[in-house]
């Protein structure tokens, strides 16, 4: 999608109706704005259902304060109009109030991003503007101070948050990340104290293999891959929609009968992407004009491996990365369907996907289809598309379950003669 040629009242409503669509504000919470190359600020209206927006409700102010539209501009416009004062190099805003969020802010505390190893670069410094009235000019002194800063990303004390941007697509993005890490965080800390990255384990991330590949011209499409990128960016979506993805994070890869396969693109946005921006790799080499996700070569090596692995995930869900940002194991041992899908689900080391990939992908046998990586992610192999899907699916359904279970009491896992019945019955052995 080219956000770039869309009207500014459509990038307004298109990000509104995804904010509150993924309950990450409510009815009459949040504003968002975006400055023209004519110093138009376009921003959400005062009092109007943000369920319900439609392009005609959202607010021109113009450089000399007159509005234009068939509202008032939102209450917060003056905290808007100080942030693009202070820092004419950023030409959008997202204020939004989303529980995770506003929990950190009842507390007076910032979200650590430093749990997994892409989200501080995203989110970078995050400030914290102190309590004032909402709507007031105190309000909108003490945000555009932290701005001043050069901080893009402010925490408002009993409040919300403020993330400004280049383009309303990448302040969102640094947004949603944000509140990926709060929820990540309150998750991680119902089961025990989150494990920091270290300085040295961020450079590793820098140190994977990024050995190029070469590139080729693919010919017509097959029927068989014009049917696995259609249902890949359905999945893709769902995905999203369902939270185990976020818009910068969460790879897919489907395998052909002749071994090629494809694979997400990097740096795209989950939420838009189409099958012909799925990139195809063949005999190691990729799709010329294409850039596929940075872990295509564990991908390749999966598949090189494991001839009964035809699908591959990579993903971070907040209820399956708790355990992966703290000692604790993720047990499938709580209903059949988590053990038939999950199995044993061990952990891998942080630098897994980044040093030693061979030994990585030998792991993902017919009894190990599912592994999590310390400070990471999730990789779940399957036998197609759907079959890997799902299993990601129930750990972050599992995982939620034994979340929730831990105010409830002690957990009791299915025994060994259960597990048994279910390995000859779903022949698992």
């Amino acid at each position: 999608m080219r956000h770039d040629m869309l009207h500014p009242a459509d990038q307004i409503l298109l990000m509104m109706d995804r904010i509150y669509g993924y309950g990450m504000t409510t009815t009459s919470g949040g504003n968002l704005s975006l400055l023209d190359e004519n110093d138009q600020i376009w921003i959400t209206p005062a009092g109007i259902d943000k369920g319900s927006l439609t392009r005609n409700d959202i607010v021109c102010v113009k450089p000399d304060g007159t509005v234009v539209g068939h509202h008032r501009p939102s209450s917060e416009f003056p905290f808007h109009r100080q942030i693009y004062e202070a820092r004419p190099d950023l030409r959008a805003v997202v204020h939004a109030h989303p529980p995770a969020l506003v929990s950190f802010s009842i507390v007076r505390r910032i979200p650590d991003t430093r749990l997994l190893p892409n989200e501080r670069q995203i989110c970078g410094e995050i400030g914290m503007a102190p309590y004032a009235l909402p709507g007031s000019r105190e309000l909108g002194e003490n945000i555009a101070a932290v701005f001043a800063r050069g901080i893009n990303t402010v925490m408002l004390e009993n409040h919300g948050v403020v993330v400004g941007g280049k383009d309303l697509f990448e302040a969102f993005q640094s947004f949603e990340t944000l509140d990926f890490c709060a929820r990540l965080e309150i998750n991680a800390r119902r089961i025990g104290t989150p494990v920091i990255l270290t300085d040295e384990q961020f450079r590793t991330t820098t140190r994977g293999d990024d050995t190029p590949l070469g590139t080729f011209t693919p010919g017509v499409c097959r029927t068989e891959e014009r049917a696995a990128r259609r249902e890949m960016c359905e999945l893709i979506k769902r995905s999203y929609d369902q939270r185990l993805f976020t818009s910068t994070q969460g790879t897919f890869s489907q395998r052909f009968s002749d071994g090629s396969f494809v694979i997400t693109p990097y740096g795209a946005d989950r939420k838009y992407l189409e099958p012909e921006d799925l990139v195809l790799i063949s005999n190691g080499a990729a799709e010329a004009g294409k850039v596929p996700s940075r872990s295509v070569h564990l991908h390749q090596r999966i598949y090189e491996l494991h001839p009964h692995i035809d699908s591959v995930i990579i993903a971070h869900p907040p209820n399956v990365m708790a355990f992966a940002v703290t000692p604790h194991a993720l047990d499938s041992r709580t209903i059949p369907e988590s053990y038939i899908l999950m199995r044993g689900t061990p952990k891998l080391p942080f630098d897994a996907v980044y040093g030693d990939i061979e030994s990585t992908a030998a792991v993902f046998k017919q009894d190990t289809p599912i592994a999590i990586v310390e400070n990471n992610c999730v990789i779940v192999t399957g036998q197609n598309l759907l079959n890997a899907f799902d299993r990601l699916e129930v750990a972050e359904y599992s995982a939620q379950a034994i979340l929730s279970a831990g105010c409830l009491g002690d957990i009791v896992h299915i025994g060994p003669e259960q597990i048994r019945e279910l390995e000859i019955a779903f022949k698992l052995q």
